[in-house]
């Protein structure tokens, strides 16, 4: 029999809060996270918004990361470690107590330092390679951020992170699952990260004219499943779990969020960006997360979806939901977290189970707002412009990114 996995701590840091409660109530409120980029000039680009994470600095969080660690990490390592000593945190685990041996961090991330990629390559050009930072390095690759958790707290386990662009903190979680039901491991911290808005990562999207260019309404420029949409909006942010066995949860006398109860993944096999037509890929993650969870899909009473805004996303997962459930598809909720918060790339999955986790906790289902004109391909129960009191205690949460990876994990309310 698989080892039950549950839920046990939770950090979450978002353009829509970076505290449980203040996520939670934006969720509540259908709040936007998005606004004018203001970290450096977007005269000369086609999209001038994004949804980044407000108030983020050393001295607010400088009980995680002293003022050294800081400077000497890029912004998408900062985010996420400071999301994962919240959950850790939150967990209320006694680490003097614990084999830290025993205890594995896995991490998704689409794109790692990009930020400080672009800075050193300008010094390098400007002024020579001796004034390139000895820190570029380790700073630039996606792996730090669990390397830097271990560091600060003794985690010897398992250790690495997974790159499958937006499906990469969904694959963390994953994986997560199989360290514990291997008996890997007794513990392990996992989600994911993502921050690269900077004048290089949006003008490489930009030039895809992937991006909406609402410039001039940016609250309502993420509008998933709507007939005028124009393209996602970039998001940055983290969310961070501690996963234990159910057995172990319950002899500590932990709080459980939720247990994770399947996880499936595929490939479109058809295109480096755009999504197969029939969404043959993303329904075969869904059929694959519900046989591995052992339920039938009559369970599943709410879907967060990966719900991009962009034309051809939106269009495709609706036809995947419709092969999986069939009828049952008009019948289930279904909502976008990147209404509010826009696409956080490979941190997506991550603060979008999040947002799963504390809506089921506290009843309600999240709305996908600027939901104004509906789209005849889109024709599905998206939960419009406002939250739903309704509780749920089963839910799929897909991820889709470029490479045609697909991605779709299975929570379900923990009952005694």
């Amino acid at each position: 029999m698989k080892k039950r996995i549950v839920i046990t701590g939770l950090g979450v840091v978002s353009p829509i809060g970076s505290e449980k409660d203040e996520f939670v109530n934006a969720l509540k409120e259908g709040k936007s996270g998005i606004s004018l980029i203001e970290h450096f000039d977007t005269t000369d680009f086609s999209t001038k918004i994004a949804g980044t994470v407000k108030d983020f600095s050393q001295s607010k969080y400088e009980k995680y990361l002293d003022r050294k660690k800081f400077k000497r990490m890029a912004r998408f390592a900062q985010i996420g470690f400071v999301a994962a000593c919240m959950a850790i945190e939150d967990s209320k685990l006694d680490l003097s107590k614990e084999d830290l041996s025993r205890v594995s961090v896995v991490t998704g991330t689409g794109m790692g330092g990009l930020r400080v990629m672009e800075e050193e390559v300008e010094a390098l050009l400007t002024k020579g390679p001796k004034r390139v930072s000895p820190f570029l390095i380790p700073m630039i690759i996606s792996n730090i951020l669990p390397g830097e958790i271990a560091i600060k707290y003794g985690f010897s386990g398992p250790n690495y992170t997974t790159t499958s662009a937006c499906s990469s903190s969904n694959h963390a979680i994953g994986d997560a699952i199989k360290i514990l039901q291997f008996d890997e491991a007794d513990v392990v911290v996992s989600g994911g990260v993502e921050s690269v808005i900077s004048p290089l990562g949006m003008a490489g999207f930009c030039s895809m004219k992937a991006l909406s260019q609402r410039n001039d309404d940016p609250q309502k420029a993420s509008r998933p499943f709507d007939k005028d949409r124009d393209g996602f909006v970039m998001g940055e942010g983290s969310g961070m779990f501690v996963l234990e066995t159910l057995e172990r949860a319950k002899s500590r006398g932990a709080t459980i969020y939720g247990e994770l109860i399947g996880f499936g993944s595929s490939d479109d096999a058809y295109h480096i960006t755009a999504p197969e037509p029939e969404g043959r890929g993303a329904a075969a993650a869904m059929e694959a997360a519900i046989k591995s969870a052992g339920i039938s899909k009559d369970e599943v009473d709410y879907i967060n979806a990966h719900g991009t805004s962009t034309g051809l996303n939106d269009k495709t997962e609706t036809l995947a939901i419709k092969k999986v459930f069939g009828d049952k598809a008009y019948k289930i909720p279904i909502s976008s977290t990147k209404s509010m918060t826009g696409h956080l790339l490979g941190g997506a999955a991550g603060v979008e189970l999040a947002a799963i986790l504390l809506s089921m906790r506290d009843g309600f289902i999240h709305p996908t707002i600027n939901y104004q004109t509906p789209d005849p391909d889109c024709d599905l129960d998206y939960v419009p412009n406002k939250a739903r009191q309704q509780k749920f205690n089963t839910a799929i949460s897909n991820s889709l990114g470029f490479g045609g990876h697909n991605t779709a994990i299975i929570v379900k309310r923990y009952v005694d």
